[in-house]
């Protein structure tokens, strides 16, 4: 599925839409413990977490994902929308949990990155 089929999936608002194209989508990473994020990490996955501080970001662009999903309406602060906007990694966020949310992706099609 392409990136923009996840931002409708998953009711998501957008947050910083930096993505030069819309990739296709196939896995997604799923964790609030970025250790876990980079041992598993799989190039072009979507993120999904809770976590919403700038190290989110870091270990994204680190692991070469796709981009992030916000869980549960969080939002992160405006430094760190900003460091994606420089590092170009798209951001998103939905009022969804961690379970809906990657129960969706799966049903759509996405496989784990792990």
């Amino acid at each position: 599925m392409k990136l923009s089929d996840i931002k409708e999936l998953l009711g998501c608002d957008v947050l910083c839409d930096c993505a030069e194209d819309d990739p296709e989508i196939t896995l997604c990473m799923s964790s609030d413990m970025m250790s876990d994020v980079l041992a598993f990490a799989s190039p072009g996955a979507i993120l999904v977490t809770g976590l919403t501080n700038a190290q989110s970001v870091r270990t994204a662009d680190f692991a070469d994902a796709a981009g992030i999903v916000y869980l549960r309406g969080k939002r992160p602060e405006p430094p760190t929308v900003e460091l994606a906007r420089r590092l170009s990694i798209p951001l998103f966020c939905t009022d969804l949990g961690m379970f809906d949310a990657c129960g969706r992706l799966h049903a759509a099609g996405c496989r784990g990155a792990c």
